[in-house]
């Protein structure tokens, strides 16, 4: 719901410096590759605990992920950029709920597997919409420099990070914030079937 807001608020910043990555030679792929690796690192911290140092790595994971875009678009954006994007992105938002499962298990198991649960109904009903409006030739104007068709709802990226960010200044609220979060991603993933069923009705053109 707020990726459109927040993009166009960082977006300045974010093609500043993807245009000094550009001129030191880093590739859209590399970022990527960063991106996930630094991601697994802050789940591997929070796994371990480590709840504040794993925000600072969430963020700059988060932030590779704004700038492999930003970096592709200023070179040449590839299909398979774009496939290790989205392939990643739900890489890395799976390892955040089953790390704090492995730090405390008692209290996280539960919740966690919930939410992991609704990445999975957020994330299928996504890559579905995007699957049959791609092969539909559907465009999105709202997303117009993504790989494929984009869908939002309302837990995108934005609201995905202040959750995780939350859960990591206030460790001990897992639960009740796992818990939330999976009610709004049901939410998202009930208006995403929605708005396929009766997008995919009519014969394609």
């Amino acid at each position: 719901m707020l990726d459109r807001r927040a993009t166009a608020l960082i977006q300045p910043v974010v093609d500043a410096m993807a245009r000094r990555l550009v001129r030191g030679g880093m590739g859209a792929s590399q970022i990527t590759v960063a991106g996930l690796a630094i991601g697994l690192f802050a789940a591997f911290l929070i796994a371990n605990n480590s709840y504040l140092t794993g925000a600072t790595a969430i963020f700059l994971s988060r932030t590779c992920d704004a700038l492999d875009g930003a970096v592709a678009r200023l070179t040449q954006p590839t299909d398979s950029g774009g496939f290790l994007d989205i392939a990643f992105d739900f890489l890395f938002y799976a390892s955040i709920p089953l790390a704090f499962a492995i730090s405390q298990p008692l209290q996280n198991a539960l919740p966690a597997a919930v939410l992991l649960a609704a990445f999975v109904g957020t994330g299928s009903s996504f890559l579905a919409c995007a699957v049959i409006a791609t092969k539909r030739g559907m465009l999105n104007v709202d997303y117009p420099n993504k790989s494929f068709y984009f869908l939002g709802g309302l837990t995108e990226a934005t609201e995905t990070l202040a959750f995780f960010a939350a859960m990591c200044w206030w460790p001990g609220l897992f639960p009740e914030l796992a818990y939330t979060f999976s009610a709004l991603c049901l939410i998202t993933i009930v208006t995403r079937i929605w708005w396929g069923w009766h997008a995919f009705q009519d014969t394609p053109p």
